[in-house]
């Protein structure tokens, strides 16, 4: 079955409307063509649900490592003007930006395979410290290393005195690369921004958990699992977590997702690693190639978002040592550059 016939299936298996939300999390070398959660899904998303109008039931089919940690509220208030009930279907990968979403969803389908992350997010500013390596960039902070630099002073090492905190304080202001104060305090401003949206999308649910359940989860999703690389599966998030709202897709049902998931990642490449020379393609001095880097689908209408890179091989003089000192020695190297993107 093609993807339009697979939407349909599970909104026959589901009773609902489904519409499909995937970006790409494609692995391969530097400048890997992927995509994240942003705010431009909104009008897309929001042209989806008029022509599917106000329905009982709406599936979010959603697979995506994360973005825009404001989208997730904005998106999830719009979906809910336009059903009573609101669902999300996690055929994989629902990370950071994406369990947001997810957790503002009345019910969560997850097979065997579906995973949630933590939702600390890494933050960067003009004040955040410039990369040794490559000054104009920024180093991203995350905020639960900063949380967890205070915590290990506080109470793993005992230091509980003002003066003390103070000096452990300063060790940021010494830091090589030096990070800024305004820094931190951006870093604190996203850390209580986050806590705040996460209650606000679980007390959205038709049947909001309780004041104590709810922080019990905010306090897991953003502080106590220690690592953005920790996963958490369906049994974990609903018995230990307390996502009441998580609920096993059923042998069909986990299917039909898988088969969906798999015709998205065939089209955008996601099992093949990418590498610009494999993209130049073999005697070729010049390439154009697009991918499609994101897609929102339902049974009306279909948009995906693409981005078009031109290939080219070029000369580089690259420094060696050699016995004679230091040379430029020229290598032949495949640049590649943007030339187009945006929905379509």
């Amino acid at each position: 079955m093609d993807k339009k016939q697979l939407i349909q299936k599970i909104e026959k298996l589901r009773n609902s409307r489904v519409i499909t939300y995937l970006t790409s999390d494609r692995q391969g070398a530097p400048g890997t063509p992927t995509a994240k959660i942003a705010m431009d899904i909104v009008p897309i998303i929001s042209k989806h649900l008029r022509a599917i109008g106000k329905t009982e039931n709406i599936d979010l089919f959603l697979h995506s490592s994360g973005g825009d940690t404001m989208v997730p509220w904005r998106l999830v208030s719009m979906m809910r003007e336009y059903c009573d009930k609101f669902s999300v279907l996690i055929p994989y990968k629902a990370h950071s930006a994406a369990t947001m979403i997810s957790l503002g969803a009345d019910e969560i389908i997850m097979s065997d395979l579906s995973e949630l992350s933590p939702i600390d997010p890494s933050t960067a500013n003009v004040f955040n410290p410039s990369d040794p390596q490559n000054p104009q960039n920024k180093i991203p902070i995350s905020v639960e290393d900063v949380m967890a630099y205070f915590d290990l002073a506080k109470n793993k090492f005992g230091i509980k005195n003002d003066a003390e905190l103070a000096k452990i304080f300063g060790k940021f202001i010494e830091a090589n690369p030096q990070i800024h104060p305004l820094a931190l305090g951006n870093v604190n401003r996203t850390h209580n921004l986050i806590r705040i949206l996460a209650k606000r999308l679980l007390k959205s649910h038709k049947s909001p958990m309780k004041d104590d359940e709810i922080d019990k989860a905010v306090d897991y999703f953003t502080e106590k699992l220690y690592s953005h690389q920790y996963f958490i599966g369906r049994k974990e998030a609903k018995e230990d977590l307390g996502l009441k709202a998580v609920s096993p897709a059923d042998e069909e049902l986990s299917k039909t997702m898988t088969e969906l998931y798999e015709e998205y990642a065939n089209e955008m490449e996601l099992g093949i690693l990418w590498n610009p020379e494999n993209e130049l393609g073999q005697n070729a001095m010049q390439n154009t190639k697009g991918y499609k880097i994101a897609f929102i689908e339902s049974a009306e209408i279909s948009n995906y978002f693409e981005l078009s890179l031109e290939f080219k091989k070029q000369q580089v003089n690259m420094t060696q040592q050699t016995p004679q000192g230091p040379m430029q020695i020229p290598q032949e190297q495949v640049a590649f550059r943007p030339i187009s993107q945006g929905w379509k």
